[in-house]
């Protein structure tokens, strides 16, 4: 039998979230603080340690970890969402440090760092070569967290959202299409073959309920259906959406299930 081989990265697209920035800020799951907390705990993260988070788009994780922290270097090849970013980190009154760039350079962020974190961005960076830089920033005892928030159990509103989304969406590369190609690793195996094959995971589950208007926004914060991406198609992709989707609600709101995870990884 063929060994599979491995399919290349996903090709770097510098501006691939430049229309996704405010509906990402505002739609998409947040990230369960106690899972943030089980991994600060685990590494040992205290205001002595520093962070650095990839792929921070509005800071979902670079402004709860600079609370555990004494220094986060969040690093994002998007000016949009590095400054929604930093509206968000004087809002809530942390400071940050944040840097135009992409894991292709870490020159950008010197080290070292006791935890590098990346939320639902690992799958757009070429994996074994962000882990190869890792290895050189990261202290002794560091890790790497990689942070993802996702429906284990799909709701009909859901399944119903993303049929609709599958007619509008034009022909081309998206995230989840080149992760069902045959040759894709799963960030678990990519790990194992790492300097980080020390791997764990943790996670919390809650119900969620959001309206129409969030469903839809969700939709505009992902880069396969991201307003820029749906060009002409943007307004008859929203109008299916808001006339299909109350038929599946309750009272007026989407229930849902969420499970926020850290897969965390050290030296073996």
């Amino acid at each position: 039998m063929t060994e599979q081989q491995p399919i290349p990265p996903i090709p770097f697209e510098k501006r691939r979230f430049e229309s996704t920035a405010a509906w990402y800020d505002r739609f998409r799951m947040p990230y369960d603080e106690a899972v943030l907390a089980w991994t600060a705990r685990a590494v040992g993260l205290d205001t002595s340690c520093r962070v650095l988070d990839l792929g921070t788009g509005p800071g979902s994780l670079a402004i709860p970890f600079a609370r555990l922290a004494g220094e986060v270097v969040a690093v994002d090849p998007e000016p949009e969402m590095l400054a929604r970013a930093q509206r968000r980190a004087a809002e809530a009154g942390v400071v940050v440090r944040f840097v135009e760039g992409s894991s292709n350079d870490l020159s950008v962020a010197p080290g070292p760092f006791r935890l590098a974190t990346m939320g639902r961005s690992f799958h757009w960076m070429d994996r074994p070569a962000t882990l190869a830089s890792l290895d050189a920033l990261l202290e002794p005892g560091g890790a790497v967290a990689l942070f993802a928030s996702r429906t284990p159990n799909a709701a009909p509103w859901w399944d119903m959202a993303r049929e609709i989304a599958g007619r509008h969406v034009p022909e081309g590369l998206t995230a989840s299409r080149w992760r069902r190609e045959p040759g894709w690793i799963p960030h678990e195996a990519v790990l194992l073959a790492s300097p980080f094959a020390h791997v764990e995971r943790y996670a919390t589950i809650r119900r969620e309920r959001i309206d129409l208007d969030h469903v839809v926004g969700r939709f505009f914060s992902m880069s396969s259906t991201s307003p820029k991406r749906l060009g002409d198609r943007r307004d008859a992709f929203e109008r299916e959406l808001r006339e299909t989707l109350p038929s599946l609600a309750r009272d007026g709101m989407f229930d849902g299930i969420v499970e926020t995870q850290v897969i965390l990884a050290r030296r073996g």
